[in-house]
């Protein structure tokens, strides 16, 4: 299963660090949230990324090259102008291929084991449904959620809301109504299919964080030089 990056934002919460450095490039106990990322996956047997990238987008490209020296196979999704999730995700299907593929936001940091994803992939292909999404405790940041979980499968209402982890599990099929080179959010893509019982879901109740402003990167940093003193 091949899984996709998504680092072409602009980070405007995290300015001024991301005017000069791109969000998933800032560091955080020494080492890059997106080469975080990439050895995650890697440790989960994931062997080929897709990462898009935009703003800064270069700098990217020459950290992280072909993913050699992270024992993966790394393509990249030139974007002219940010896409914003769903488009930038259509953007990059040539590079993905037809089968159900993993999609993660560059700049969220979790303890997630990304092999528990292969069932719900082989479940796409095999009834389909269109998505399966990781959601999470509400952070304080943002109390009222996003989605609910009914049996297993996503809903827009219920009586406990979590958070979108930004960690997903997408058919090609569902981002085949937007136009190559378009700008799409992936909420409004999913309105439907979640009102059609067509995207199912999990909770992860582990680590979670949203590195979105500059005091949550500080928070992480903490985070971790405290783990690694400990070990």
């Amino acid at each position: 299963m091949k899984a996709m990056i998504l680092a072409a934002g602009r980070g405007e919460r995290m300015r001024p660090l991301s005017e000069r450095i791109p969000k998933p490039l800032l560091p955080v106990a020494g080492k890059p949230l997106i080469a975080r990322l990439v050895h995650q996956l890697a440790r989960c047997g994931i062997a080929d990324i897709v990462v898009n990238i935009s703003h800064l987008g270069e700098l990217i490209e020459n950290a992280l090259g072909s993913g050699t020296a992270f024992g993966v196979r790394i393509a990249y999704s030139r974007e002219p102008e940010a896409l914003e999730t769903a488009g930038g995700i259509a953007a990059a299907l040539p590079l993905l291929g037809d089968a159900p593929f993993i999609a993660v936001n560059s700049d969220v940091y979790s303890d997630f084991d990304f092999t528990r994803l292969e069932p719900a992939a082989d479940k796409l292909s095999r009834t389909g449904e269109l998505a399966h999404l990781v959601l999470v405790d509400n952070p304080p940041q943002h109390p009222q959620g996003d989605f609910c979980l009914d049996g297993g499968m996503v809903a827009a209402h219920g009586s406990v809301c979590f958070t979108f982890s930004g960690i997903g599990v997408y058919e090609p099929a569902l981002f085949s109504a937007v136009a190559r080179g378009a700008k799409a959010q992936l909420a409004a893509l999913l309105r439907e299919p979640i009102a059609q019982r067509r995207v199912s879901g999990e909770h992860h109740g582990g680590l979670w964080i949203d590195v979105g402003t500059p005091e949550r990167l500080a928070q992480l940093e903490r985070l971790l030089a405290h783990h690694e003193d400990n070990e």
